[in-house]
């Protein structure tokens, strides 16, 4: 297998950038949150800190990325409708971070948000068949592909916003998951696994968005490793809903371009255990009066049990680094 230098450093090179700019905008981001007011007070039990925290951090990581983006990856139309998304979603989580927004507003725009890229072609086209007994391996979405996309997206950006409660959980996880697919689109792009029923002209397209897609996963794992010598324990900024929701967005997005959406509830076990956990205990308590654990999401519930903050955020990682390399095993 020949190595592609030009796109191993293309990746490489992407990471460095926006390691570099995240690390350095974090502190004017932070200084810019206090002052806009965009600051988290703790005024209840789910708030593990005790002194006034700035958000927007997220601000950090979405410049590293950008730039990183618009230096190294080729602008497509579908990458023009990726960024636009995300440059919506980030407005959406910094205004909420700055003046709480209501729930039924961001659902909308997130929703706005996740058609632009899918309306352009960034779709669920397939998915694999759960039944291995039955003779056609793939379900067709057919018509069914723009809403399974939206709602999917809207979904995983969530599924990352809820994990966002600890420092550096949701960055930490993020750039371990980010990392992993920016691997598996180089190798992807080396091998060229195109769909058996592409042309030469959509083998040719499907490689130049594996290469982009390599790039774009570097880059935000590079926002996220810059960004968490501030987010880390003790955080002295936090990502808000600008960071969470953007990297929602862009694990989303990833998921889709790999054509292997379903390996996301394994890689991201941790995100996925999240919203879980928040469905259970909500439906529990209308259902049943009761708790099922002592806080949503589940990693409040380890807090509770006695877990120190580096600890449970040193178990997601480790977890979620050995179910990436498992799912590495989908690609050999």
């Amino acid at each position: 297998m020949l190595v592609d230098t030009h796109l191993l450093a293309g990746v490489f090179l992407a990471l460095l950038v926006a390691l570099a700019v995240s690390f350095l905008a974090s502190p004017v981001v932070k200084a810019f949150a206090y002052k806009v007011g965009a600051i988290d007070v703790p005024k209840d039990n789910r708030r593990m800190h005790h002194v006034p925290i700035p958000r927007l951090g997220g601000l950090a990581i979405f410049l590293g990325f950008i730039v990183s983006i618009l230096l190294f990856v080729e602008m497509t139309s579908q990458f023009r409708s990726i960024l636009l998304g995300a440059v919506i979603i980030v407005v959406l989580g910094a205004g909420d971070d700055i003046t709480p927004l209501p729930a039924k507003l961001k659902f909308l725009v997130q929703i706005g948000a996740a058609l632009i890229p899918t309306l352009s072609g960034v779709r669920i086209h397939v998915l694999s068949n759960p039944n291995l007994f039955s003779p056609n391996p793939y379900w067709d979405m057919g018509a069914l592909s723009v809403p399974v996309t939206v709602l999917w997206i809207v979904a995983i950006t969530n599924a990352v916003n809820l994990i966002d409660g600890l420092d550096g959980l949701a960055s930490g996880v993020s750039l371990v998951y980010a990392l992993t697919m920016s691997v598996i689109f180089f190798y992807m792009s080396v091998v060229m696994r195109s769909p058996a029923d592409m042309g030469q002209a959509q083998q040719t397209q499907y490689a130049a968005e594996l290469n982009s897609m390599a790039i774009f996963a570097a880059a935000v794992a590079g926002g996220c490793l810059g960004f968490l010598r501030y987010n880390s324990f003790p955080a002295r900024v936090f990502m808000g809903d600008t960071g969470s929701l953007a990297l929602g967005g862009a694990i989303a997005a990833m998921a889709i371009f790999s054509r292997a959406v379903l390996l996301l509830p394994i890689m991201g076990a941790c995100f996925v255990a999240s919203a879980i956990s928040v469905i259970l205990q909500v439906g529990s308590y209308k259902l049943r009066r009761k708790r099922i654990f002592k806080m949503a999401p589940l990693h409040h519930h380890f807090e509770l049990l006695g877990y120190s903050e580096t600890r449970i955020v040193s178990m997601y990682m480790i977890m979620t680094t050995v179910l990436c390399l498992v799912s590495l095993l989908a690609f050999q």
